[in-house]
């Protein structure tokens, strides 16, 4: 074994002792909870209340700040979704208006002095902010607030690592935590010593900061190498697919659209699907039969989201390539949703930022069950499908996008014959899985 590899793999065994070992936390002076769980990959929301292992559900005072977004309303609901998602009871919101965030406690003196009057009559166990807080910003909201913090980023972040299933999504989710927390340590380690000087002069705080810092680095690193492994893996499988000429058809959208359910009712699978946001986290394929096509490849992938963080983003690329490599996306749509808009032009925006902006789309208006809207399909002035209404629920208008996906399908034929072929040992060199140990 390499000298590199072998110190890795001793990082990470040491990583996991201290995982086992370390569950530090801060003591908070509510009498009514005993510990905030602080894993070193996360802050979670849930916490043991005094006298029991039992996990009740927090309640959590909701902050939201106008900054004169024309949508701030309407995050401010999906904040209550998302809360609720994660297992957590909004009992209250605080609002208010500025023109640019204050820089060291994000919201100003004034509103966190409301906000701390407000924790202290109603006893609440954390507040939720709408917002990214950077990590100075979390770390004073916390000390003059005397409560956990959780900013919007941290909050889908739990979400994920609750729902996470698949060895793959675990992997990424922790990726993403970890690239969150490393810039958050020093506010789990408040209460040691820390001093600041030369030789001799520093505290067993920031020693420990250090060794934290170590351990995340090495696991990190680890976690990278898992995932270019897996992303290897799921480049093998697209190739046996690419080889046996297989049309590929992604399901995107915001969340809670309705894409798992929609997913089901085609394939007759049985992939998880709820009325909450983020209900499915790892992208789930089924061989689906279409009239005069034959088989093509379904992938239900995951939901996106206004202000998804950016390192959900990069550590779910892996996921997300499926999208990136498909032949046609389907874009669900929740017809009923008064933001319809808006959420369209942030999935269009994360999909241009994976690179999956120029793969042709067929949107879905799903839901009109909702709204008492008939199934239809709409054409544009080429004759060609742009958008299905549907209920995935009912079925009604099923029919109508299995002929549109026919359609599609013998066009992508069509184009795939008018092309040249490339040599299938092109893809076979450059994604080659190297099985030495040493690296190419």
């Amino acid at each position: 074994m390499k000298a590199s590899t072998r110190a890795l793999a001793e990082g990470v065994l040491e990583w996991e002792k201290a995982r086992a070992k370390n569950d530090r936390v801060v003591p908070l002076p509510d009498a009514r909870v005993d510990t905030l769980e602080s894993a070193p990959t996360s802050r979670r929301i849930h916490r043991q209340v005094e006298g029991g292992g039992a996990t009740t559900k927090p309640r959590a005072l909701l902050v939201s700040v106008d900054f004169g977004r024309s949508d701030a309303e309407a995050s401010l609901e999906e904040l209550k979704l998302l809360v609720a998602s994660a297992g957590a009871d909004a009992y209250a919101t605080v609002t208010g208006k500025r023109q640019s965030p204050d820089a060291t406690t994000f919201i100003g003196s004034g509103k966190v002095d409301e906000i701390a009057a407000k924790v202290a009559a109603d006893e609440a166990d954390l507040v939720i902010f709408d917002h990214a807080l950077s990590p100075a910003q979390q770390r004073n909201l916390e000390r003059k607030l005397q409560i956990n913090v959780v900013d919007r980023t941290a909050l889908i972040l739990d979400i994920f690592a609750q729902r996470a299933q698949s060895h793959d999504g675990k992997v990424q989710v922790e990726l993403a935590q970890l690239s969150h927390l490393a810039t958050r340590l020093v506010r789990g380690w408040t209460h040691l010593e820390r001093q600041k000087g030369g030789i001799g002069m520093r505290g067993p705080g920031e020693t420990q900061l250090e060794t934290d810092r170590r351990l995340i680095g090495d696991r990190v690193k680890a976690l990278k190498v898992k995932l270019e492994k897996l992303g290897r893996q799921r480049t093998t499988q697209r190739r046996a697919r690419s080889r046996g000429a297989s049309i590929t058809i992604a399901l995107v959208g915001y969340t809670n659209a309705g894409k798992s359910t929609l997913f089901n009712a085609l394939t007759h699978a049985d992939s998880y699907a709820a009325d909450q946001l983020f209900a499915t986290l790892d992208t789930t394929s089924r061989r689906l039969y279409l009239e005069g096509i034959g088989q093509v490849v379904l992938s239900d992938t995951v939901g996106f989201i206004r202000d998804l963080p950016h390192s959900l983003i990069e550590a779910f690329k892996a996921t997300l390539e499926e999208t990136t490599h498909a032949d046609l996306l389907l874009h669900v749509v929740d017809v009923a949703s008064p933001q319809r808009g808006e959420q369209i032009a942030q999935v269009n925006a994360v999909l241009k930022e994976i690179g999956a902006a120029d793969i042709p789309q067929i949107v879905v208006f799903n839901k009109i069950d909702a709204l008492d809207l008939p199934a239809s399909v709409e054409r544009d002035v080429r004759d060609n499908i742009r958008r299905v209404s549907l209920s995935a629920q009912s079925g009604a208008g099923l029919t109508e996008l299995r002929g549109a996906l026919v359609e599609a399908a013998t066009a992508i034929r069509e184009g795939r014959a008018d092309k040249p072929q490339a040599d299938p040992r092109h893809d076979d060199e450059r994604f080659a899985i190297d099985d030495s140990g040493t690296g190419r």
